[in-house]
């Protein structure tokens, strides 16, 4: 099978690890401090890059501002999340502001979707 993730798709994500949105920054804070689950951010997966990753979970996080109310982020949402999910993944979006409110809740909700059976 070819590789799916471009050059362009990891050099995008390494330019977003460098200057994270504040509910990301927040919510990174929180998983890499898990014990026993490792999570990446900004990670390539195919054309495109998600917010967080667990490998060991195959879960992908993503964290939705306002924006993703908007125009055609909706439609462009729902095709990623298919996409992400006919891959094998499993995908949950928490909102940006829930984060915000209280980034340990929303990471106690990631790790236990963690510990779930796949």
């Amino acid at each position: 099978m070819p590789r799916q993730t471009t050059r362009a798709t990891v050099l995008k994500a390494r330019a977003l690890r460098k200057a994270p949105p504040l509910p990301e920054a927040l919510l990174w804070s929180e998983l890499r401090q898990v014990n026993g689950l490792k999570f990446r951010r900004e990670h390539p997966a195919g054309p495109y890059v998600v917010d967080f990753y667990c490998p060991a979970a195959k879960l992908v996080i993503e964290i939705d501002g306002g924006a993703h109310d908007m125009g055609d982020r909706p439609t462009t949402d729902a095709q990623r999340t298919c996409w992400l999910e006919s891959q094998g993944y499993r995908v949950v979006r928490f909102f940006a502001a829930d984060v915000l409110k209280s980034p340990v809740d929303v990471a106690q909700a990631i790790i236990g979707i963690c510990q779930q059976p796949q």
